[in-house]
């Protein structure tokens, strides 16, 4: 795991395309780990942003990326965490 990692938490005037763009150039300038998070509401923009990479050769694999998210306590409850995490996956 990297030692140096990206935040993904928005300001309030941040867009999630702002966001891609944002991680997009993180990895172009040699970032390899992400933190994101449910109610930071980055997972989808985070997840696009790697994607685009790959397409754009700037990694070869997903492997060579850490993301980490967080089990926000409103799903703390043994029903919601698998669909929580499956969700963040997603």
């Amino acid at each position: 795991m990297p030692v140096i990692g990206m935040g993904s938490a928005p300001d309030s005037t941040c867009k999630s395309s702002d966001s891609k763009e944002a991680i997009i150039e993180a990895i172009r300038q040699g970032y390899r780990h992400f933190d994101t998070a449910f109610a930071y509401g980055s997972e989808a923009a985070v997840g696009e942003a790697i994607r685009e990479a790959l397409r754009l050769g700037l990694v070869e694999s997903r492997e060579e990326l850490f993301v980490t998210s967080k089990l926000w306590c409103t799903y703390n409850h043994p029903h919601l965490v698998l669909p929580a995490l499956q969700n963040s996956l997603r």
